[in-house]
């Protein structure tokens, strides 16, 4: 791996490996936690935007097109702390990608006429996520769980700040956020001459200053809090989790563990002993989040709402057995996450995103020890961190249906 910076500020880590295909990600180290209360989902509509035409490619056709008809595939997401872009495409094309994606964050057009178009596909999405009860679980789990953090608040914002957007808030929000020098490009793939590549097309980008988002003092959780929305479904949904650490703090690598012991496939206990077992839920899993300076661990699941105490129960059971883990349950998740990461790994898009994220949060060379760091976790480690964040005082959802 070799990260540079170039003049203008851009971080640029490239692998070479030997596959046929090379991912470019371009990652700005922005999301919906940076944002004011006026402006929420505002980077999330910026994501939507770019992808909307510039100066050199008039529409959203024209760019897909222009991917797709090499069979490229290219997409987007922002969450909390990023904003990304992405196209993957075979290796002898790596400058089409190139020149897309720095046309995309050069020169953005931002047309009123299509501003307004886009924003009924954001509140479309809105509705979506809303209608979809293994979407909103999440929105509603955050809300309830977080209480200082910007992470309460959904990526895509409101209807009302949504609405409210114009040409003058977009232009604005992304010419002093969206700049070089806050901007990691990876290139994963079989191909030479990158940073040259990367000067020429992206280098001309002037940099900008850089907004810093205050730190945030989330306090701790001291008390069970519980949260219920009734709905028309034939399901109900529920989420249990808590607030937990940082990416760059030892102990997320023992809640990495503890996420395999619980929630891998169909053979972690959750699965085992909520739907294996007992038949109560089809879905049952556990997911597991670390950021730059917060992080959470939930379990959740769709059954009917006569088992949810029930299901309650036996979710606090299997982390209090935690106490008991052996040392072949524990080798067994080290080596599930060993495996799932480095199948992973293989897909150029999946390792660039992996790097990037490290990067966003810290450094992308923590990436090379994160194997290590779990191979390291021990039982008394993973007693520890269960009793430490995985306590009596959760926070619980549910989406009952009525």
């Amino acid at each position: 791996m070799i990260k540079q910076k170039l003049k203008n500020g851009i971080t640029l880590i490239f692998e070479k490996t030997s596959s046929k295909s090379v991912a470019v990600e371009v990652m700005y180290k922005v999301g919906s936690n940076f944002e004011s209360k006026e402006m929420a989902g505002i980077s999330h509509f910026l994501e939507h935007m770019l992808f909307e035409g510039t100066k050199k490619r008039k529409d959203s056709r024209e760019i897909a097109n222009e991917i797709e008809k090499y069979g490229g595939e290219f997409n987007a997401y922002t969450t909390g702390d990023r904003t990304a872009f992405f196209i993957k495409i075979i290796s002898k094309r790596l400058d089409i990608a190139l020149d897309i994606l720095s046309d995309m964050a050069a020169n953005p057009v931002f047309d009123s006429k299509i501003l307004e178009k886009e924003k009924q596909v954001v509140l479309k999405e809105i509705n979506m996520v809303t209608d979809d009860p293994r979407l909103h679980q999440w929105i509603l789990f955050q809300k309830n769980l977080f209480e200082e953090h910007p992470a309460k608040n959904p990526t895509y914002g409101t209807v009302k700040t949504v609405k409210s957007f114009d040409r003058n808030h977009v232009s604005r929000y992304y010419f002093s956020h969206y700049v070089p020098n806050n901007m990691i490009i990876l290139v994963i793939g079989n191909v030479d001459n990158v940073k040259e590549k990367i000067e020429k097309y992206f280098g001309k980008l002037k940099p900008g200053k850089l907004l810093r988002r205050p730190a945030i003092n989330e306090p701790l959780q001291n008390k069970i809090k519980n949260f219920i929305e009734k709905k028309k479904t034939l399901n109900s949904y529920m989420v249990l989790g808590y607030k937990t650490v940082s990416r760059t703090h030892a102990d997320s690598y023992v809640l990495d563990v503890i996420s395999a012991v619980l929630g891998r496939g169909q053979s972690g206990w959750m699965f085992n002993e909520i739907r294996n077992k007992r038949g109560l839920a089809y879905q049952v899993g556990v997911n597991t989040e670390h950021e730059s300076d917060y992080g959470m661990f939930a379990v959740y699941t769709g059954l009917d709402k006569k088992n949810i105490e029930k299901a309650k129960e036996i979710i606090l059971e299997q982390l209090r057995k935690l106490e008991n883990l052996s040392d072949t349950e524990l080798d067994e998740a080290k080596t599930y996450i060993e495996g799932n990461h480095t199948l992973q790994m293989e897909d150029n898009f999946h390792h660039a995103d992996n790097l990037a994220v490290w990067e966003s949060i810290k450094d992308s060379r923590l990436a090379e020890s994160y194997l290590k760091n779990v191979k390291k976790v021990s039982i008394e480690d993973v007693k520890m961190v269960a009793k430490k964040y995985l306590n009596a005082n959760y926070t619980m959802i549910v989406i009952e249906q009525e």
